[in-house]
């Protein structure tokens, strides 16, 4: 299931629109060992893993959450809200990305 956290994060999310507020990092964090980071900024979303099983960055993120894979999963998608997941962090990051349509 971590596999469609990253294909969720690389193929929904990395674009090189630009973010339309102030540049973020977003982490995301799988129960089961795996942690992404999601940059935003004017040059858009890029998405990488972090180093090992659930550590953090050099770099504190902005925003984070944490779940089971399948959890966030359901996230991205919007299924369930983050609120339900532990989240730390500025909060408004993830109603903001959810509404976030870089097409527009």
């Amino acid at each position: 299931m971590g596999d469609s956290v990253e294909e969720f994060l690389s193929t929904c999310c990395a674009t090189t629109s630009a973010w339309p507020h102030e540049p973020a990092a977003v982490d995301y964090h799988a129960t089961e060992g795996r942690s992404w980071r999601l940059t935003l900024s004017a040059d858009g979303a890029r998405t990488a893993r972090l180093p090992g099983p659930g550590t953090a960055s050099a770099t504190a993120a902005d925003a984070s959450l944490r779940g089971t894979a399948g959890e966030l999963v359901l996230v991205l998608y919007g299924r369930i809200p983050a609120d339900s997941l532990k989240t730390d962090g500025e909060r408004r990051l993830f109603d903001q990305l959810l509404a976030w349509d870089p097409d527009e």
